[in-house]
């Protein structure tokens, strides 16, 4: 629905009308741009009232990433708390609802089209396929969006903000690092094994190009988020004679790609995107082969970093959290409204916390430091909001199950990378 017919006729004719709009759940540019004024005087509009602030979360919590998502639900429900009880934003509770769509990309439309019309923002969105469905609404609403996704597809958009680095440029850091430090070497075939849809084909773009680079040869496997047995890829690259692999799918292909591959001889490096990497793959069989062979490449620092601000945000889940593992979703979720929090605050501050505002208000950020990883740049829509990628490996003993290889760094070739894309 992308307009609402308004008549000047009776008090029940308009009544009808709302009633009409509301059982729709539709969402519509002019829902966006509804504002008022609060009696404080600060402008709103849709999920703001004069007492709260309400948020929206469209999460995996039964899909392929529902561990993921549960660590974000939670880390982002403890900042509410934590905000909540300095005061809230703008003299206002921070209230934020939750919608599964269990990685399915119908479920995650309908849920946004019911949840929409009654928020302000939206802090987490998981899976790049779901955001890119939901890109053309986002936009037309100006609901300001986190996705849980680091798909370069999804930048160029004034509402929705990819965080850190995107799956392109940690795979270019990828290949750098196997030829720094794994013995790669021109002329050497390394395999990639992805999902298909935008994750995994904007992952592919930054190691086919980093490995041109390189000289080096690339052996793509393309994979469903449904495959969960890598038997048959593993022995396609093997066949290849793959001198390293890199990963951009989920937990369970990670681990089944390197358990198999180390059951059959094919002891090579492998490097993970992020989201192909979970805690709890280090109380599986594959733990071994994954402290032998796995290294992650990441936008965020490890959780066991010796970093204040992720110290204190371990220390505070652990505590609120005690039965949850800590893992990098934890992190992300928690850097994410963390982000959202200091929008909302900017927003206030000049006087509007309706939707449009606060996208204007987040985009006026150069230089944005939670202390949390990277400093980011939110001004520009076209670029990443950081450069720089780190290198972790599993550690069962590490909170997260990781610690760091390398600090945050620009691969060389980013910059060069970026302006080929421009």
């Amino acid at each position: 629905m992308n307009t609402k017919h308004r008549t000047r006729g009776t008090a029940l004719t308009a009544a009808l009308a709302a009633l009409l709009l509301a059982a729709t759940g539709c969402s519509s540019k002019a829902d966006g741009d509804s504002t008022s004024d609060g009696a404080d005087g600060v402008k709103s509009g849709p999920g703001v009232t004069d007492k709260a602030i309400k948020l929206g979360a469209l999460t995996d919590l039964t899909g392929p990433y529902a561990t993921l998502g549960k660590s974000i639900v939670q880390a982002q429900q403890m900042w509410a708390d934590e905000t909540n009880a300095k005061g809230g934003i703008c003299g206002r509770k921070v209230e934020i609802v939750v919608k599964d769509h269990g990685y399915d990309v119908q479920k995650a439309v309908t849920a946004y089209a019911d949840i929409s019309p009654d928020v302000v923002a939206l802090p987490q969105v998981i899976g790049s396929p779901v955001v890119a469905a939901l890109l053309d609404d986002i936009e037309r609403d100006h609901l300001l969006t986190y996705p849980q996704a680091w798909a370069a597809s999804l930048l160029g958009k004034d509402s929705v903000q990819v965080m850190a680095t995107t799956y392109d440029l940690d795979m270019i850091a990828a290949v750098d690092f196997l030829t720094r430090t794994k013995g790669l070497a021109k002329g050497d075939t390394v395999g990639h094994v992805y999902f298909e849809g935008d994750y995994g084909t904007n992952a592919l773009q930054g190691s086919t190009w980093a490995a041109k680079k390189a000289g080096l040869k690339v052996s793509g496997q393309k994979i469903k988020a449904t495959d969960t047995d890598l038997s048959a890829q593993v022995t396609a690259l093997k066949k290849d004679g793959v001198k390293a692999i890199l990963i951009s799918a989920g937990p369970a292909q990670t681990a089944s790609l390197v358990g198999v591959a180390a059951s059959r001889g094919l002891r090579v490096p492998v490097v993970s995107s992020a989201p192909g990497f979970a805690p709890q793959l280090m109380k599986t069989p594959a733990a071994p082969a994954l402290s032998a062979m796995l290294n992650i490449v990441s936008g965020a620092p490890a959780v066991s970093a010796d970093i204040p601000g992720v110290k204190t945000m371990v220390a505070s889940y652990t505590k609120k959290y005690p039965a949850s593992p800590v893992d990098s979703g934890a992190l992300s979720g928690y850097s994410a409204a963390q982000l959202l929090g200091a929008d909302l605050k900017k927003a206030c501050e000049s006087g509007s916390l309706a939707r449009e505002d606060v996208v204007k208000a987040h985009r006026s950020q150069k230089n944005v430091d939670t202390g949390l990883g990277s400093p980011q740049n939110f001004s520009d829509v076209g670029r990443p909001a950081a450069l720089s990628t780190y290198v972790l490996k599993p550690d069962a003993k590490a909170a997260g199950g990781v610690v760091g290889v390398e600090d945050a760094h620009q691969a060389p070739g980013v910059e060069e990378y970026l302006t080929s894309k421009s």
